[in-house]
């Protein structure tokens, strides 16, 4: 089996390793297609040494069959599709016990913390593992855990219909968010400045603008007969769009926030005092995010199409990932199916 192994900053390798039998509780799956997300790029570029050690398999974002069922295994059958919920957490931390086991103090993150999916074979724990519908492409399912992220966000903003949406950053899950937000009812603006990332929100059906050449502010209050939005969702990681996505709200209007942000940012507190405003963290998500995120992609709610920009096979990963940082793409797979494609 091929898989692709992190040894350091911008360097990717691929070596030929043996599968890893299932053990008790578990379950061998063959990787069909593997997303490269943000997450991967911060690994790529050295940001998470800390976190990930050299020779580590990266990738969480997958597809598949199963391939080999561990002792105590019930319930599953070779050849079946699934996918991954790639989040371990401890089950002791006082969010473990406190219900919240999606934002565990000692997470094992699978192609983080431990080895990921940019494997052809990869062996996982039993429960740790999502059936798929039959009928579902597995490039398509490829983005079930993008879409999960998307769900929890949404539900996290208890968004509703006829709310007003503003979301701020129109990468894939600023585009996955505003879809899920949609589909909920609401009235949905995107907010983003690159116009290839336009060009897809406007092709899939979204109403998104240019910051640079529209008043954002403006045009959501003249929208709302000079409320604001209910919601507004930071997605893009720039200090720019934590301003526009606070100032678009509504007295007790609730921002989440959803990107990671590289360093601390300033915040209009006066405008949070003044409007009693809301701010939410939004991270990662739970198991019945991951089975509506499955539902969604199967139903045709997620245009997996469009936001499919490239297929390359596991062989060309370095020009994947470069093609990632250059921009003009929205999500990339990887393709690590064994044999014949």
């Amino acid at each position: 089996m091929k898989a692709v192994v992190y040894r350091g900053a911008r360097h990717l390798g691929i070596e030929d390793r043996d599968p890893e039998p299932p053990g008790r509780g578990q379950l061998r799956i063959a990787v069909a297609y593997t997303g490269i997300c943000g997450t991967d790029l911060h690994i790529y570029h050295g940001d998470m040494d800390a976190r990930v050690g050299p020779a580590a398999v990266i990738g969480h974002e997958m597809s598949g069959r199963i391939a080999a069922v561990g002792e105590d295994v019930t319930g599953w059958r070779v050849g079946q599709p699934v996918t991954v919920m790639p989040t371990r957490p401890c089950g002791r931390c006082p969010a473990c016990r406190r219900g919240n086991s999606h934002v565990c103090h000692a997470m094992n993150f699978l192609g983080i913390d431990s080895p990921g999916a940019m494997q052809s074979s990869w062996t996982v724990p039993e429960e740790l593992v999502l059936p798929l519908p039959e009928e579902l492409p597995l490039d398509h399912a490829a983005l079930v855990e993008p879409v999960a992220v998307a769900v929890h966000d949404v539900r996290r903003a208890d968004v509703s219909a006829d709310d007003q949406v503003v979301v701020v950053g129109g990468g894939p899950v600023g585009v996955l968010i505003a879809t899920v937000a949609r589909g909920r009812g609401a009235r949905v603006l995107l907010v983003e400045p690159d116009p290839f990332r336009r060009a897809v929100a406007q092709e899939v059906g979204i109403e998104v603008v240019d910051p640079g050449s529209t008043d954002v502010v403006a045009m959501v209050n003249d929208r709302t007969d000079g409320a604001g939005a209910d919601i507004a969702f930071e997605v893009s990681g720039a200090a720019a769009g934590v301003a526009t996505a606070v100032d678009v709200l509504a007295t007790r209007g609730r921002l989440v926030l959803v990107a990671i942000h590289p360093k601390p940012r300033e915040v209009n507190l006066h405008r949070f005092f003044w409007r009693e405003l809301e701010l939410l963290g939004a991270r990662l998500y739970q198991r019945d995010d991951m089975a509506e995120a499955i539902r969604l992609v199967a139903s045709g709610a997620i245009p997996a199409r469009q936001l499919i920009s490239r297929i390359e096979p596991v062989e060309a990963v370095a020009e994947a990932f470069t093609a990632l940082e250059g921009g003009g793409v929205m999500k990339v797979l990887l393709d690590v199916r064994e044999g014949d494609r």
